[in-house]
């Protein structure tokens, strides 16, 4: 006598509750919560104030500061890794410099663009160097490079302005299929960004470095190469900025941009990157740059002087800051 195998009687988990619960956890996310105050503050503002949903000054909002989404890509990455950069500011003005420089003494647009991306790229190894293999903190060797530059710029062209620069140059002021130039860079820069960072196994050392340098070491991961590699990333980020700064005006100041590093890092904090290293997502980054442009114009609207931009930054920052450190502790008891 053979024995009948009983029914199979154990149920597969549902792809519903599967979807909910990623929905859920989607919502909850710094990047769910960034996308809805946008949504929100664009249709509370635009209903009180149609002029703020035209067609032209939501172009504005999101091509405006779409040079500090790039940056604050390449920022994220590098706070992530455990590390900062309070030197972009400067680097922009120099770089912004050399490629209007460049191009008014005849040098072809292309290369005026490509220059200031590979000096860019070679001051974040330099700043990577000094931090991987000489164990000098972050933001010291970045306080450095910032009055290097500073001063530089300051001695060598002393607050000039730079003009005359051939139509072929000012690539931020291009369409491409009807959408300005900046915002595709501010697009495929968050895209890559994040899907390098998510499915790359350079992108999740980053993340294991960030989170913990020396388990990191133990587990076999170069951290020395994957923070040389950080800051390389961020010195790419910060050179495809400046071009973007560079080419969106008719003239270019041959000062420092004021305030921008510390946009850059509000958005990055802003987006739910942990000011701690090891958590954190690049999209976040650029929502919270949106956010803070949509907020910057719908002040404006509102009457609100757009001074108080600057404190709203840094309510933002605080708020972020405490958030991140609740949610650690939280993780930590369990």
């Amino acid at each position: 006598m053979t024995a009948t195998p009983l029914p199979n009687t154990t149920s597969t988990p549902a792809a519903a509750p599967n979807r909910m619960r990623n929905l859920r956890q989607l919502i909850i996310s710094q990047e769910g919560i960034l996308l809805l105050v946008i949504i929100v503050l664009m249709v509370t503002v635009g209903a009180a104030f149609p002029r703020f949903r035209a067609p032209n000054n939501l172009s504005d909002i999101f091509q405006s500061n779409a040079y500090l989404a790039v940056a604050a890509v390449g920022m994220s990455i590098l706070i992530i890794s455990g590390n900062i950069d309070i030197s972009i500011g400067s680097l922009v003005g120099v770089l912004a410099i050399l490629a209007g420089t460049m191009v008014t003494h005849g040098y072809p647009a292309w290369l005026s663009w490509l220059v200031p991306i590979l000096v860019a790229i070679a001051v974040g190894a330099v700043n990577g160097f000094f931090v991987a293999y000489l164990r000098i903190p972050s933001i010291v060797v970045t306080l450095g490079m910032l009055s290097i530059l500073k001063g530089s710029l300051i001695i060598v062209l002393g607050g000039t302005t730079i003009t005359g620069m051939p139509p072929d140059f000012f690539l931020s002021q291009r369409d491409w299929f009807g959408v300005p130039t900046p915002i595709w860079f501010m697009i495929l820069a968050t895209i890559i960004g994040a899907i390098w960072m998510r499915y790359s196994a350079t992108g999740r050392s980053i993340y294991a470095v960030g989170g913990n340098a020396e388990a990191a070491r133990l587990s076999g991961i170069s951290t020395r190469r994957i923070t040389m590699i950080a800051f390389l990333v961020n010195g790419l980020c910060v050179g495809i900025c400046s071009v973007m700064y560079s080419t969106q005006f008719n003239s270019i100041q041959a000062s420092i941009p004021v305030g921008l590093e510390l946009k850059v890092i509000t958005a990055a904090v802003v987006g739910g990157v942990s000011i701690l290293g090891g958590t954190g997502v690049v999209i976040g980054a650029t929502l919270a740059t949106i956010l803070l442009s949509a907020i910057s114009s719908a002040m404006v609207f509102v009457g609100i002087s757009p001074y108080w931009i600057n404190a709203v930054r840094g309510t933002l920052i605080l708020v972020t800051v405490l958030v991140d450190i609740y949610r650690r502790r939280r993780v930590n008891r369990r």
